[in-house]
């Protein structure tokens, strides 16, 4: 008599990826892949390694679930809790922004920064706006000898930063202080570090699904012109600023002149002897480095 055979992991991943291709999902194999290895506890290894690995029922029905939550347009990170960002992954919520490749340029300068201070010296980082912590937290791995101060307006955020902290061994160098943007911080800090809302309030609605549906509207909207933050951020570290300290932002697409202008007005000039701003992989103005003039 014919029995059901167990349905293995290769085919599954197969099937999951087809499905997410007629969604016009451009990182089908990637998403079903991480899909998979959330239900299943197998890893990328695995995967390769054990393709013949068989698929309970249970699991079947869960995958399957979630890939119809990622074909109606939920992000994969939203599904399975967490993202990747510089190498390391990061617990996400719907409190948090998921981190973007493109803010990786910004730690990789604020490393570089933090590098070149001279050895021995205290090396504090004050992040803005933290969020999921990444990218406080990457510096302080990226950077054995810095401490950093991370805010946010939600705690719950703040509580995703400190568990991320905790599973990347940065805790007992990471203090964080639920304020609006740094209000209420004291001290000096060698690099202040923010990657701020920066859309529109009127370009919100116009956003894709993924982002607009499940990014927190806080960790988007940048006021009127999208710039708020930056006149909060640049009037709060004219106080906070080390000297020979930096400020570095991200900003949007084509609004770097504006972030210049606004960091002017407050007393800073573009730093980081003269290397100008920083592009990302797709070669858009995405950060800048400012001191005090």
């Amino acid at each position: 008599m014919a029995t059901n055979m167990p349905l293995e992991v290769a085919r599954l991943h197969l099937e999951i990826a087809a499905r997410l291709r007629v969604a016009d999902i451009d990182t089908a194999m990637l998403d079903g892949r991480l899909i998979i290895c959330h239900v299943t506890g197998l890893s990328d290894v695995d995967l390769i390694a054990r393709p013949q690995t068989p698929v309970s029922d249970e699991q079947i029905l869960k995958i399957n679930e979630m890939t119809d939550r990622r074909q109606a347009g939920e992000p994969v990170s939203r599904l399975i809790g967490c993202k990747e960002f510089f190498g390391r992954r990061f617990q996400v919520t719907p409190a948090t922004l998921d981190p973007r490749p493109d803010t990786e340029v910004l730690v990789e300068t604020g490393a570089r920064l933090l590098r070149a201070l001279p050895d021995g010296q205290p090396t504090r980082v004050l992040d803005i706006g933290t969020g999921t912590g990444a990218i406080a937290i990457t510096l302080l791995a990226e950077v054995m000898s810095a401490t950093a101060v991370a805010t946010d307006i939600s705690p719950a955020a703040l509580e995703i930063c400190r568990s991320n902290a905790a599973v990347h061994g940065v805790d007992e160098r990471i203090e964080t202080v639920c304020t609006n943007w740094a209000e209420g911080v004291s001290g000096s800090f060698d690099l202040v570090v923010s990657n701020p809302p920066y859309i529109a309030s009127r370009e919100i609605a116009d956003l894709a699904a993924d982002v607009r549906d499940y990014d927190p509207s806080l960790a988007l909207d940048g006021g009127a012109d999208g710039l708020d933050a930056y006149r909060a951020i640049f009037s709060d570290a004219t106080t906070l600023i080390q000297p020979g300290g930096h400020v570095l932002v991200e900003f949007g697409k084509g609004q770097h002149e504006a972030v210049v202008q606004i960091a002017a007005q407050a007393g800073f000039a573009s730093g980081d002897d003269g290397a100008g701003p920083v592009r990302d992989l797709a070669g858009v103005i995405r950060c800048a480095v400012f001191e005090v003039c």
